[in-house]
């Protein structure tokens, strides 16, 4: 192909490489010029053009898409375009999974430059009238051995029943759902982990044959397996599985099935467990399952919804491009618009605009704790973790404020704080800014609290996965303080007044509470009284 400047008098069926406004015209690029054009273009001053001219073993563009999109022949639920601008486009008739044959793709497109195959990943899922694949041809013509040598990769390829890519159809009609109820279980929890799943199974055009609650033990589990009438059977537990031993793989074992893996390299979905119970699946569905945000377990989903074989080893591959939520290019498949996953914005509310009123007249937050004011040691707290600011909510023209000299904070001044906790609480909350997405309710009485105690509430939080409130406990799991609240909680903590705490939020919002047990007794250890400082420092001692 010859390609660049072209006098006029050489330019006849040569094709136009850029646009040209010829008159009141406007001719586009790959125009095949005729004469009658060439003389148009005479007319206008013009002596050259810029395009190009075939040479006579060169197949156009058009055709050489067109003769390569029919050799792939890629079978059943793939329609094929026209071609257009040596392009040809494969889109998919129905939905299911596309199976890729991804050493033939990178063979032909080692063939020549100008000819190139692109597709979707391997094992996506697809939707009707989605493209899978595409033939673009670059330049305006590639040379006739080069498209015989693809059609003969493709023609060899399709002896051996091998397709460059399949569509999978979703086969699966039905899925048994089971969900275990741990002690204390809201209903509201279980509502949502069932919706949630069976819209999941609905976006692989699956029906739910028999949904069961049972308890979370082996027994009850390897009962709810003998009556399950899915062709597909999922278990979702209300404890996470954390051994092949738990409940759930032992509930199959005890039913006569067979645990094929524990565990999958992908992040989230990690605690996930594949095993089969006669002919059917057995899928025991990790925790992140009860949000619809992608894991691990919709790509074993999908491919069991295909009938695609998924056994250990297939699992084992999946850890390249298995952390899902570092990864801002893959969508969600069923909500739309969400925020993509990355470290989110914490803010750290110190509340120290109480007045020590047990205290006998010295003030609390003034005690010292290792050489230093108590609340210049929980500010320091926050500010040595990986909360990325803190706030400190104080009285007007506080004296407190002089031990936080020094320190990056902000200061928050509470003119309502004679009221209660609760204003400052409220306080502290509209002071912070429009990109804070979890905030750290921090008491300042609390001397055992470090930044490693604040981290771990942090490393806790997680709205896509549904804990969206982390409350520190002790070691022995009691509730105590710190609690990080997330965004969506906001608005009601900033309504509190009076001497109202966060207490009524944790209640009423208790599915979205996740426990993190501190170290001892730190989540429970505040000195409000000269008795309690006393007997905390005679145990340090």
């Amino acid at each position: 192909m010859r390609f660049g400047s072209i006098p006029l008098d050489e330019a006849e069926g040569a094709i136009l490489a850029h646009s040209l406004r010829v008159g009141e015209t406007r001719w586009k690029k790959g125009r095949c010029l005729s004469a009658s054009d060439l003389a148009q273009l005479r007319e206008a001053g013009r002596t050259e053009i810029v395009g190009a001219i075939l040479a006579a073993d060169d197949v156009p563009e058009d055709q050489a898409a067109a003769r390569i999109a029919a050799a792939l022949n890629p079978g059943s639920g793939i329609a094929i375009s026209a071609p257009f601008t040596g392009r040809v486009n494969f889109f998919s008739e129905g939905a299911g999974v596309i199976e890729v044959d991804a050493d033939l793709v990178h063979r032909i497109n080692k063939v020549d430059e100008g000819i190139t195959i692109a597709t979707l990943e391997p094992l996506q899922q697809v939707h009707a009238r989605q493209m899978l694949a595409t033939v673009k041809i670059i330049p305006y013509g590639v040379p006739e051995h080069a498209v015989r040598a693809v059609e003969a990769l493709l023609v060899d390829a399709a002896s051996s029943d091998r397709q460059l890519i399949r569509l999978r159809p979703f086969q699966v009609e039905t899925a048994s759902l089971i969900l275990t109820r741990t002690a204390g279980m809201a209903d509201k929890v279980i509502d949502k982990g069932a919706r949630v799943i069976r819209d999941r199974i609905a976006a692989l055009d699956m029906q739910v044959a028999d949904q069961q609650v049972v308890g979370h033990e082996t027994g009850e589990i390897s009962r709810a397996l003998r009556t399950a009438k899915g062709q597909i059977i999922l278990i979702l537990t209300g404890s996470a599985t954390s051994d092949r031993f738990d409940v759930g793989p032992a509930g199959l074992v005890e039913t006569g099935g067979h645990l094929i893996r524990f565990g999958m390299p992908v992040d989230p979905g990690n605690l996930l467990f594949l095993g089969q119970l006669a002919e059917r699946p057995v899928v025991g569905l990790p925790g992140c399952a009860r949000s619809p945000k992608l894991n691990g377990a919709d790509w074993v989903l999908e491919r069991l919804a295909a009938k695609v074989p998924v056994d250990s080893l297939e699992i084992s591959k999946m850890g390249v491009g298995g952390l899902l939520k570092e990864i801002p290019s893959r969508p969600n498949p069923r909500a739309s618009g969400e925020a993509l996953s990355r470290r989110p914005v914490i803010a750290a509310i110190l509340l120290a605009a109480g007045q020590s009123r047990r205290m006998r007249g010295r003030d609390k937050l003034l005690e010292p704790v290792a050489g230093e004011p108590l609340l210049r040691r929980i500010a320091r707290a926050a500010i040595d973790s990986s909360a990325d600011r803190a706030v400190a909510v104080l009285r007007p023209d506080d004296p407190r404020s002089g031990v936080l000299e020094g320190l990056e904070l902000d200061l928050a001044v509470n003119p309502r704080a004679a009221e209660g906790m609760g204003t400052s609480l409220a306080c502290g909350i509209r002071a912070l800014s429009p990109d804070v997405e979890g905030a750290i309710i921090l008491m300042s009485d609390m001397p055992e609290i470090g930044p490693e105690d604040l981290n771990r509430l942090i490393a806790g939080f997680d709205p896509a996965e549904g804990r969206e409130i982390v409350r520190a406990t002790s070691a022995d799991g009691r509730p105590g303080h710190p609690v990080l609240f997330g965004r969506r909680f906001f608005e009601p903590l900033a309504a509190l007044s009076g001497d109202q705490g966060a207490r009524e939020v944790l209640r009423e919002h208790s599915e979205f509470v996740t426990d993190v047990a501190l170290p001892g007794e730190a989540a429970l250890t505040d000195l409000d009284t000269e008795k309690a400082w006393a007997d905390w420092r005679a145990r340090a001692s």
